[in-house]
């Protein structure tokens, strides 16, 4: 007779170090992609391999329950014209910003300047000021919280820190909106999710990425 698995912290510790490591391999291979032209390849990868991660792993933001009935994320087909390589400009540099959140207290973050991007707006980006210092790149666009549309807190295109990184030509960012993604807390309000602030709302409709699902709401 076999006992039954009880979820201590160190399990949870390691399974959100595995989901981690995952994300991080599963990044590393989007760019190689990307890199050799292949972007609708890497796109295919993305979307296969996170359905995956969600519907069996056990950091998975979805609860057993919703893992039943889950029948892959809502994510739009790949569309090169939201595709860009923007250069980060020194704009808005060193303002502090401090995100409250709901499990993990103030989080601080310094912006370190400012992205343009031609037919979408600018976006303001953050690098996190405690541990790590990753580059962070939240957003929130017309389409938010509409019915058909995107998670209405906003999504994140860039969170190095975990590993969500689409890499660099020369001296701009890859910015590719069909990756952005829904934060964790869009499906269980027990993560700590950093949403976007003032400067990282656009006026614009992005609708393409991961939009959302109500069905798997909290």
């Amino acid at each position: 007779m076999h006992e039954k698995a009880k979820t201590t912290k160190a399990t949870t510790a390691t399974s959100t170090l595995d989901w981690r490591l995952r994300t991080f391999e599963l990044y590393s291979e989007v760019r190689a992609l990307m890199e050799s032209g292949d972007r609708t390849g890497a796109h295919a990868l993305w979307i296969r391999q996170r359905n995956s991660l969600f519907a069996t792993h056990a950091a998975s933001a979805l609860d057993p329950e919703k893992k039943k009935r889950f029948r892959g994320l809502r994510v739009s087909d790949y569309d090169a014209n939201f595709s860009f390589e923007s250069t980060l400009l020194e704009e808005g540099a060193g303002e502090e910003m401090l995100v409250r959140t709901g499990t993990d207290g103030s989080v601080p973050f310094e912006r370190i300047g400012t992205f343009r991007i031609p037919g979408i707006g600018s976006l303001a980006a953050w690098q996190l000021r405690s541990y790590g210092g990753g580059i962070f790149l939240p957003f929130r666009d017309a389409g938010s919280g509409q019915p058909g549309g995107s998670y209405g807190a906003g999504r994140y295109l860039l969170d190095t820190i975990k590993g969500a990184f689409l890499g660099r030509v020369g001296d701009a960012f890859i910015l590719d909106f069909n990756f952005a993604y829904n934060p964790s807390c869009a499906y269980d309000e027990t993560w700590a999710c950093p949403l976007p602030g003032p400067h990282n709302r656009l006026a614009t409709e992005i609708s393409v990425g991961e939009l959302y699902l109500p069905e798997l709401a909290p």
